[in-house]
Parts: C-alpha cells; structure tokens; sequence
C-alpha cells in the first residue's frame, strides 16, 4: 500500500486499485503550500468528522474528480447540500463493501461541528480492509480500551494516530493506541500545524520505542510504502 502525507490529518492511500483520501484540510494549511491539491487524485474521500481542519478542501476536490465521500451521517448530509451526490453515510459500529475492500467505522473520542456551525455528529475513525491488508485510520481521538476491539478482529499493516497531544492524544497515548490495536507500525499527524500541537520528534518517536513500536512522521509530500 502506498501512502502519501499531504500534512495536518490529511493523507492518501492506494489499496485496491483506489485512491483514497483522508480528511483533506490542504489549502488552508500554511505547511502544505507546497502541495498542489489540483494534481491530487481521489476515488473516495473520507472524513472522520466534520472540523473545519479535516474537511476544508473536501467538497472542491470531490466536485473534480467525482470521489465518493465516506463519512457519518451528519456530515454526509451536508456534503449533499455542498452539491456533491456521491455520499455514503457510515456511522461508528456500521461497515460498508466497497470496490477496494471494505469500511468499518469505529469509535473516536472528540467533538464535531461543520464549517458552518451546524452539528457535525459523532466523530469516528475507520478500519480499511482491502485485498492488499488493513489499516486503522484513529481521527482524532483520545486513547480509548475500544482500540482492543480493533486487535480482536483484524490484523493490521499499520495504523495512522494523531501524536499532536492538547485536542487530540499525544505520542505516548497514541504509543498505547498502538498497542491496543496490535499495531507496531504506525504513521503519525495531527502535529506541528500550529504552536498548541507542536511537537518533539525525537521524543514521540522514543515514546513508541520504549513501546516496542515504530513512529514514521513523515515530510509533506512524502510517501511510504507499507
């Protein structure tokens, strides 16, 4: 699986002959200017909720390249009045087939709202199952027990956790997250985008270490192949 970081909580991942995008938060973000979100491509979008740094680049890059969102109900419904048709509403618990393999959304801990005040519902993440392994994508979210749920039922490749800490987990939690979910591999993000979640790389790194796991915080622009 090839991943590329687009900075924030924004990333790709080519599985199952699909492109998948997660929370595109690009143009706002003065890290990622170097990135051109014309030339990112996208078959589905997916959203872990509705924050303006996790949806803001969402709808122009669905109108360009006909991506189906994946998201909670509440913020499926507003991509719709957005002028974008391919929706599918995917609350945490529930699992939809899809061309590449399949999506489970789980639990995250945090809060929604939308760009523009209204209720964004509840925040998720997501497992992707898909011909080429699977990955557990957190959102944002506080360490939670209900990451055990995740080892129970699949083996992951990787799994992608915010490391930023004050709105989020920091390293260590997420160091814990990881071992929660069976994962000793795991990208970070939800760092370094303002002052409040700036971070200690070598530290957070370290932190994963002392956990027996792997901590890849990878350049804007960067990719990885798991």
């Amino acid at each position: 699986m090839k991943f590329t970081y687009y900075g924030h909580a924004c990333f790709a991942v080519e599985t199952g002959g699909k492109n998948l995008l997660f929370d595109p938060f690009i143009t706002p973000n003065e890290l990622a200017k170097s990135v051109d979100v014309e030339a990112i491509p996208a078959d589905y979008i997916l959203l872990s909720h509705g924050h303006f740094d996790h949806v803001s680049d969402a709808v122009e890059i669905a109108r360009r390249t006909g991506a189906t969102v994946i998201a909670n109900y509440e913020v499926s419904q507003w991509i719709e009045k957005q002028g974008i048709n391919a929706a599918q509403a995917l609350n945490p618990g529930g699992a939809h087939t899809f061309d590449f393999g399949r999506v489970k959304c789980v639990n995250a801990i945090h809060s929604s709202s939308l760009p523009d005040g209204s209720y964004g519902g509840q925040p998720g993440g997501f497992v992707i199952e898909s011909p080429e392994g699977s990955f557990y994508y957190s959102g944002d979210t506080a360490l939670t027990f209900d990451m055990k749920l995740i080892a129970e039922e699949f083996q992951l490749r990787f799994a992608v956790l915010p490391v930023g800490d004050n709105f989020t987990m920091g390293a260590a939690d997420a160091a814990k997250a990881a071992g929660f979910a069976g994962c000793d591999e795991a990208v970070g993000v939800h760092f370094d985008t303002w002052p409040p979640i700036a971070i200690d790389h070598e530290a957070a790194k370290a932190a994963f270490a002392k956990a027996g796991k792997r901590l890849h915080l990878l350049k804007i622009g960067e990719t990885h192949d798991f």
